[in-house]
């Protein structure tokens, strides 16, 4: 079945470049196949003559990294068509700016694959790999994408130390992944907001993980001010020093 693509693909991952391999491969969710195929054949007038990547997305970053950035999902005109998280729109824009700014990232801009970023100690992922309608993935399709960041996170146990979640539905996706991942997560399960930080030890007697909350990246908080530069460099420097980046 279409559906246990994930399952069975990333059980079978060695490490995280087969992981990453195995992910663009997935038509698990036929909603999200359809759409993300749909937006690359619409495009829009901005990128007009742009080949769209138009697959489920793989994290980004070095696999050794200290430090995790997780979100909810690709952008139908960002990363659905540069295929890189969180490249190619507004909110990427921020987030790349504020990476250059506290010395994670090597440029503060990010347009395309092989654009030259490269990031210090830190990776990108999500735990939905399709740009979803309105943004909003199906409790379904959440479930049916989980064991790709799972793996991944159990992968990258060995040297992962701090997490950085954007937004509340990234914070609600993702910490039952850290809980199936090997890190003891506390009930009632801790609440969002900005500037949160939670410390789930790890339940094999490994080591902890600091997991930050921050406003997502979206152009309604950045516009708004809801979310401003010097609100996101503060998270990512209080996750950059728990990881000892």
């Amino acid at each position: 079945m279409l559906s246990d693509f994930p399952l069975t693909e990333a059980a079978g991952a060695r490490d995280i470049s087969d992981l990453d391999a195995r992910v663009p491969e997935c038509r698990a969710c036929p909603r999200l196949v359809a759409w993300r195929e749909e937006k690359a054949r619409e495009g829009r007038k901005a990128y007009e003559g742009q080949e769209y990547w138009a697959r489920p997305v793989p994290g980004f970053g070095p696999a050794d990294a200290a430090m995790y950035i997780v979100g909810l999902a690709p952008a139908a005109h960002g990363a659905n068509r540069t295929g890189r998280m969180f490249t190619g729109d507004r909110s990427g824009d921020v987030l790349f700016a504020a990476l250059h700014d506290v010395g994670l990232a090597n440029q503060p801009d990010a347009t395309a694959l092989g654009d030259g970023l490269r990031l210090r100690g830190v990776r990108m992922s999500a735990p939905v790999r399709c740009a979803p309608p309105a943004n909003k993935p199906t409790p379904e399709e959440r479930d049916t994408c989980r064991p790709w960041l799972l793996r991944e996170l159990e992968l990258a146990r060995p040297t992962v130390r701090s997490l950085v979640v954007l937004g509340a539905f990234g914070w609600q996706a993702v910490l039952p992944v850290l809980a199936a991942a090997g890190w003891s997560v506390p009930r009632p399960r801790p609440a969002f907001g900005h500037g949160a930080h939670v410390v789930l030890p790890a339940v094999d007697g490994g080591a902890d993980l600091h997991v930050y909350g921050c406003y997502h990246v979206s152009q309604r908080n950045t516009f708004t001010g809801v979310l401003t530069p010097e609100m996101l460099r503060d998270v990512l420097t209080s996750a950059a020093r728990t990881a000892g980046l």
